[in-house]
């Protein structure tokens, strides 16, 4: 198993460098096009939920093997938690799309999240 980190601001042209990341290490363990693109939207959606924790930067760990895993983690000071209903959304999405979802919760935030493909 290898692991592939990537640490960045919680910009929307960050975001769009992460889902290429994503979709290139999808294909190297052989996701589909829709298996793909599910797993892109839960990257997404978790660095999603660590900027509306009050995160500026976040810090997403892939491993690459037989399946493709995943662990997000907020980085530095927390501003202010903001839409927590998104939240729950975002949340209902993960477990939809990847089926198990951890969540690391501090104090009613959210500081990382953990899914396997």
């Amino acid at each position: 198993m290898q692991k592939f980190l990537v640490t960045l601001p919680l910009t929307g042209e960050y975001l769009t460098t992460v889902r290429l990341t994503t979709g290139g290490l999808c294909a190297l363990v052989g996701f589909n096009v829709d298996e793909t693109e599910d797993f892109k939207v839960c990257v997404t959606e978790s660095l999603l939920i660590l900027k509306r924790n009050g995160y500026a930067t976040a810090t997403i760990t892939f491993e690459v093997g037989e399946a493709l895993g995943c662990a997000i983690v907020g980085v530095g000071e927390r501003g202010e938690k903001v839409d927590e209903f998104e939240d729950e959304i975002s949340s209902a999405l993960l477990s939809a799309l990847v089926g198990k979802v951890n969540f690391t919760k501090e104090n009613e935030f959210v500081t990382g999240i953990v899914f396997e493909g």
